[in-house]
């Protein structure tokens, strides 16, 4: 049961998601064959995508930014946070080093009442976040063919709104 007035965060990035362009096109699916790919690929460039999932609503907030940085890390937190000021929010974050960045720990002091939980070393697996960045990594990321980091940028921001 959600207390009043409280809201719950899990937070986490994937990093370095690759825009790959085929050399080819894919080929088609036939009687008893799976539509097939060429193992050569083009790299265009690389994003990384913020995510943030309400734990008692399950609606995601994402982010792409081109370089992961502690300030790119704080203003997502304004992001996320953003629709429940009011409240006492807790975010559920891993053990990276960009969380706990002293840009991070002044946006802490800024808004008190927000309280950070580090998941265990070795346990980001614990954050709900890892399991929605699966599902994002399976339905859109792996296998997928970008024609430009924008594009790539666009298909990630167009799953999330689904």
């Amino acid at each position: 049961m959600k207390p009043e007035n409280t809201a719950v965060f899990c937070i986490d990035e994937k990093t370095a998601i690759q825009a790959l362009d085929r050399t080819q096109p894919a080929l088609p699916l036939q009687p008893n064959r799976p539509e097939r790919q060429t193992v050569e690929y083009v790299r265009l460039g690389t994003v990384s995508l913020l995510a943030a999932l309400e734990v008692h609503s399950g609606k995601v907030v994402g982010r792409c930014v081109p370089r992961h940085t502690s300030e790119e890390f704080a203003h997502f937190l304004e992001e996320a946070v953003a629709t429940h000021r009011r409240k006492t929010i807790h975010v559920i974050l891993d053990n990276l080093a960009v969380h706990k960045a002293p840009v991070v720990q002044a946006w802490a002091r800024k808004h008190p009442k927000v309280t950070f939980h580090f998941t265990s070393t070795y346990a980001s697996w614990l954050n709900q976040i890892e399991i929605w960045l699966g599902m994002i990594t399976r339905d859109c990321i792996r296998r997928g063919v970008f024609h430009s980091v924008s594009d790539l940028a666009h298909k990630i921001m167009t799953y999330i709104r689904l």
